[in-house]
């Protein structure tokens, strides 16, 4: 039997790599790169799989929130940037045969009809225990609950996935 399908949220900040240039990418995939958090990491490294949900939520904008829905295309693989000397995420401690950083490709799915400001997440009970929302998680990729991703995709435009 197939595991069940996990559902994941993963920040960027809109002026850096947005939800359209997603969507503009080959394939509109991409690599998650530049993770520099252990916990957001083992997330990638031991649990993304292909096939999971993505939420691609913009941080550090004028109005945080839910922009698009991606997929996992690929799991995890090292993280080609800690080992290049000119990105701004090298990692010198980070070696090939030995790699502490982790990336996966994500698929864009489709865009939400309705953008779902963090706001709006905020005053919704169904949300209420949800990992983004809880006070002092500034984790990068978080996991989402099949009621939080029902929900979310709703207040998002969309119908039952």
């Amino acid at each position: 039997m197939a595991p069940a399908r996990k559902y994941w949220l993963m920040k960027t900040e809109p002026s850096v790599f947005s939800f359209d240039d997603l969507m503009r990418a080959p394939k509109r995939t991409t690599h998650w790169d530049g993770v520099r958090n252990f916990q957001a990491r083992n997330f990638m490294r031991d649990e993304m799989k292909v096939g999971d949900g993505v939420f691609i939520y913009y941080s550090s904008t004028d109005e945080p929130g839910v922009a698009g829905i991606a997929e996992v295309a690929r799991e995890a693989y090292p993280d080609p940037s800690a080992f290049d000397r000119k990105d701004t995420h090298y990692d010198p401690s980070s070696k090939p045969e030995a790699p502490t950083w982790f990336v996966v490709d994500v698929r864009g799915v489709e865009k939400l009809p309705t953008y779902v400001p963090l706001a709006k997440m905020r005053t919704v009970k169904a949300l209420e225990g949800m990992r983004l929302l809880q006070k002092g998680n500034r984790l990068s990729i978080t996991p989402v609950t099949p009621k939080e991703w029902e929900v979310v995709r709703s207040l998002g435009g969309l119908e039952k996935d």
